[in-house]
């Protein structure tokens, strides 16, 4: 197609996934899930709970808020309103795919800013999606969830990365590998200095 002939991009929607985390005998796990075959983004892909945020997200009710640091780290790219917004989105993503719960309203103090990623610019469905970790020791509940994702369970992180997972979720255990290992400080100062990388049309911070 001639340059001046090209569509615009799409714009990327706002986003959460949620990581819950746990340990067994010293190694992570990951709660994680399958996309059906009918989901537009991301079919048959394993995924962490998440989605879009919605407008009522912004002024969420919750019983916490975000811890300083976590704020201070999302709102490098998005406003206070939409900070809290990736919080209580996450939260709610993580209830409804899951049946988990962070509290109702929710206690968002326990989440951890790790990376974000952006879709590329050619795919006609596009998101601009933040990856938050909490520990499962924070979440409540009984593994459900309204049917949005299939098989869902914990995950070792060697099976995990031995799966066949889309570009950014790998990119995001990657990420997540690296994380965990350090103090309070060295994360901090980890995703305070992270620089925005190109990964085959995907933007990764």
């Amino acid at each position: 197609m001639p340059e001046t002939e090209r569509k615009p991009a799409v714009r990327a929607r706002h986003a959460a996934s949620l990581i819950v985390l746990r340990f067994l005998d010293g190694e992570p796990e990951m709660l994680m899930g399958m996309r059906g075959s009918r989901h537009r983004f991301m079919p048959n892909r394993l995924v962490f709970p998440g989605g879009a945020v919605d407008k009522a997200d912004l002024k969420a009710p919750v019983a916490s808020v975000l811890a300083p640091h976590t704020e201070r780290l999302l709102r490098k790219n998005a406003s206070p309103s939409l900070a809290h917004g990736i919080g209580a989105a996450a939260a709610r993503e993580l209830a409804e795919e899951t049946g988990l719960s962070l509290g109702d309203p929710a206690h968002l103090e326990g989440l951890e800013f790790l990376a974000r990623a952006v879709t590329p610019p050619a795919l006609p469905i596009r998101f601009n999606a933040r990856f938050l970790v909490i520990h499962a020791d924070r979440v409540s509940g009984t593994l459900g969830g309204d049917g949005e994702l299939d098989g869902l369970r914990f995950y070792g992180m060697d099976e995990a990365m031995a799966l066949d997972l889309a570009l950014p979720t790998r990119r995001v255990l990657e990420r997540l590998q690296m994380w965990l290992p350090l103090s309070a400080e060295e994360r901090l100062a980890q995703t305070q200095t992270a620089v925005l990388k190109r990964d085959r049309g995907w933007v990764m911070e």
